[in-house]
């Protein structure tokens, strides 16, 4: 000890800047999903060593997080670490199929199966680490067994075990994705956001729909970018145009869940502009075929029980009924669930509403969900 004083007195008059951060340190998270207090430890241990792994892995899967949206998330919100989220399958990189580390343990696997596959994660894939960094009562028997496992000096830093700094889990969180959102970024969160979409043929009451749900569920709304550009291109499209704007309307989706609330009311789909991409040109770029099978959670086909209003830009009555004939085809031929909505806009929501009751109350195993419509950002 008299020695480091005397060297770091030596270091400071010589204007030398001392680095006594730890050369590597290890982070190991399930980050199902990745909360702000994942993110405040990652940040801390940042400070404390010059490069940090952090290694994600769960088996089973916790639904909405998935391998590849973690990797997303880590991606997204913890610049500066070397994140790994391995599959069941090791695909990702370091620990990839062709390595000699073990199989992915279970969730529910014994202490020494979780530490035996990160000691061996971290041998087969060379990484000394020095500390591992914890908010959990196993950090020391942790590192103490990867100490023994990989011959070296591993030493436990303990961040925040008492969880007064962030006083949320992630399995808290998982009971209450939605009422606990305060815990999670736009980023993350917008992963839980389920999507509304609301097709149907001209003069449906579509639009008109889309922005009295939105209201009704306190949440956000993505018009229809079609529509949009067909107006400042004065009814003037190209084939080109098509695929252009399943793309944005998928992009301004991206956009708008990170506002959203519970809920983003979707107003058309590319399934939409597919139909219009072969009733104006006979054709469709391949890649908007494939966009036009693109997942929602809930779909909804407005009927054509509506007096058919002209307003200048539209065919004919006869043509709605073309319209929604085609998307009811389409639907039932790629086997995508749907509702139809039918009678004026009051009953109209009260059909969505109905629908989203009952889906809440299967997805939560017949728990009724009070007040699933209105929940706040602040949770």
């Amino acid at each position: 000890m008299v020695w480091m004083v005397a060297l770091a007195t030596t270091h400071a008059a010589r204007g030398c800047v001392i680095d006594h951060r730890v050369p590597m340190g290890l982070f190991v998270g399930k980050f199902s999903p990745l909360h702000f207090g994942h993110e405040w430890c990652v940040a801390q241990a940042l400070t404390m060593c010059r490069r940090l792994i952090v290694l994600s892995w769960s088996r089973p899967e916790f639904p909405g997080c998935e391998s590849h949206k973690r990797r997303r998330w880590l991606a997204a919100r913890c610049a500066g670490v070397e994140a790994f989220v391995l599959d069941v399958d090791h695909a990702d990189g370091a620990g990839s199929a062709g390595s000699d580390t073990p199989a992915v343990p279970a969730n529910f696997d014994p202490d020494e199966v979780q530490r035996s596959f990160v000691a061996e994660w971290c041998r087969s894939n060379g990484f000394a680490v020095d500390a591992v960094f914890t908010s959990e009562d196993y950090g020391d028997g942790f590192a103490e067994y990867l100490g023994h496992a990989l011959q070296r000096p591993v030493q436990h830093i303990a961040l925040d075990r008492s969880r007064m700094a962030m006083p949320i889990s992630a399995s808290a969180i998982r009971r209450d994705i939605h009422g606990q959102r305060r815990w999670l970024s736009d980023v993350v969160y917008a992963d839980f956001v389920q999507r509304i979409a609301l097709i149907g043929g001209e003069s449906t009451g579509k639009s008109s729909l889309s922005q009295a749900l939105a209201k009704e569920l306190k949440t956000q709304v993505v018009h229809e970018y079609g529509r949009e550009l067909w107006l400042a291109r004065s009814g003037v499209l190209q084939p080109s145009d098509m695929l252009h704007i399943a793309q944005r309307q998928i992009a301004d989706e991206s956009d708008l869940a990170l506002r959203a609330n519970r809920y983003l009311v979707c107003d058309t789909t590319p399934l939409v502009t597919l139909f219009y991409a072969l009733e104006l040109f006979g054709t469709a770029d391949p890649g908007l075929e494939l966009l036009a099978c693109r997942a929602y959670d809930h779909i909804f086909l407005c009927a054509d029980d509506f007096e058919f209003v002209q307003d200048g830009t539209r065919r004919d009555a006869s043509f709605r009924t073309h319209q929604n004939a085609w998307y009811r085809a389409a639907l039932l031929k790629q086997g995508i669930p749907f509702q139809e909505l039918t009678g004026p806009i009051a009953q109209r929501i009260a059909q969505v509403l109905s629908h989203l009751q009952q889906e809440q109350f299967h997805r939560t195993g017949g728990t009724k969900i009070v007040g699933f419509a209105s929940g706040s950002k602040s949770g």
